[in-house]
């Protein structure tokens, strides 16, 4: 196998960049609620965002390490990033490279933690461990039920109400109450992935929440996800809790809609890789307009 590759495309499937919504919407708009703050620090922002996309491109990396090591990628399978089994990158250098990003991060965790709270990095460390274990180790939290509650809680609430604590040094109701239904998307995505490797999966002996459902039920249980998150929301503007602004993010609907409705009619694998693209991409316009709306919410207050 090679150590490296010249073609940047490569490594650029290797990130998974469909995926890496999950990763700067939560950043986007904890920074959000926290720009009202009198000391808000864009370089904060900037650090932040950084950390967390580096610690999900090494998080699909190790996936894409232990899915190989374990047999459950080959040359035919499709979705995957397929650095190892198709362009002949070592597996090595996979595993490498994936430390590498885990070590950058916590660099820049440690700098941030030096200029706020150390109990940062000990969050942030936490996430990490999360990050690796997702795919590796003896039993992995890809193979159980637990997938979409791990990314949801790490990559939704722990990481907006950081960016949001590094600028305003609290926490408060609003920040956690907003968080929620961008776990719940979150979760969306790993569990179309799961539904979209549901046959393989299966196959592996792998136990995820879309195979103890069951693929039709996985589909509704998806679409539950979107109407929740989009509830969530609405909940919060008609209640007061929030403005009316973060209702901008109704604009994620119809793409939430497109998503289900591929599951539904899906008759190729890559149909499915396209539901599972518009479930991604429901959450990038989903927490987009989110953000949108609070800094709305707060030019406008």
């Amino acid at each position: 196998m090679k150590l490296f590759s010249n073609d940047w495309k490569v490594w650029w499937r290797l990130l998974r960049p469909h995926t890496l919504t999950a990763s700067f919407v939560p950043v986007c708009i904890g920074t959000a609620l926290a720009l009202p703050h009198p000391n808000f620090r864009p370089s904060f922002f900037f650090l932040m965002l950084i950390a967390s996309m580096l610690i999900q491109c090494a998080s699909n990396m190790f996936n894409e390490y232990y899915d190989y090591q374990r047999g459950l990628d080959t040359k035919d399978s499709v979705g995957i990033g397929g650095a190892i089994v198709r362009d002949g990158i070592a597996p090595s250098t996979v595993y490498r490279i994936a430390i590498a990003f885990l070590s950058v991060a916590f660099l820049l965790g440690l700098y941030i933690s030096s200029q706020t709270s150390w109990c940062i990095i000990g969050i942030g460390f936490l996430c990490m461990i999360v990050a690796y274990l997702y795919s590796g180790g003896p039993y992995p939290i890809s193979a159980t039920p637990f997938g979409e509650i791990a990314a949801g809680l790490c990559l939704g609430v722990i990481v907006i109400e950081i960016a949001y604590y590094i600028q305003t040094g609290t926490i408060n109701l609003l920040s956690v109450l907003i968080s929620l239904p961008t776990a719940i998307l979150i979760g969306a995505i790993l569990m179309a992935n799961n539904i979209r490797d549901l046959e393989e999966d299966t196959s592996h002996g792998r136990k995820t929440l879309a195979i103890l459902l069951g693929r039709s039920r996985a589909v509704k249980f998806l679409a539950g996800m979107f109407i929740l998150a989009i509830a969530w929301i609405a909940a919060l503007s008609f209640s007061g809790a929030a403005s009316l602004w973060p209702l901008l993010t109704l604009i994620s609907l119809p793409k939430a809609i497109t998503a289900v409705n591929k599951f539904h009619n899906a008759s190729s694998r890559q149909a499915e890789i396209e539901a599972m693209i518009a479930t991604a991409q429901t959450n990038t316009i989903f927490g987009l307009a989110l953000s949108i709306g609070l800094l709305l919410q707060y030019w406008f207050s």
